[in-house]
């Protein structure tokens, strides 16, 4: 994805707006290029933003459903078989997983901003959060 479509097609048309009705809220993302780049990165200057650490898969929600669909996926030997397992997989995997992972996120992102040393990186495991 181009930097441009992520901005046309993400940011200004869901993201920004939904931003800006939930106070508070965090919007998280990766260090993609589209992400990174100063077009997204003016964008964000609309909403308010917190410096993450950088290693913090475990503040991630997300990680931990790609964590669990590779655990699960096995050994597929075709790029068919492949999909055809992960849209399995996540379709298995209930809602109330997910819900509790989104629920779970505030409250361990904040402790997790408020021990020292996060800014390198550095969270206690007891803060990980596992499907």
């Amino acid at each position: 994805m181009t930097t441009q479509r992520y901005v046309q097609n993400i940011l200004q048309p869901h993201v920004l707006p939904l931003m800006q009705r939930l106070p508070g809220a965090i919007f998280q993302q990766d260090n993609a290029r589209p992400h990174m780049a100063r077009l997204s990165q003016d964008y964000h200057r609309t909403v308010t933003t917190v410096l993450w650490p950088a290693r913090s898969t475990d503040l991630s929600p997300i990680e931990h459903i790609w964590d669990y669909l590779g655990r699960q996926v096995g050994n597929p030997t075709s790029l068919n078989e492949l999909e055809a397992r992960l849209q399995q997989i996540r379709n298995e995997i209930s809602q109330d997983v997910i819900h509790n992972l989104y629920v779970q996120c505030p409250i361990v992102s904040h402790r997790a901003f408020a021990l020292e040393g996060v800014q390198q990186g550095i969270i206690p495991p007891f803060f990980c959060l596992f499907l």
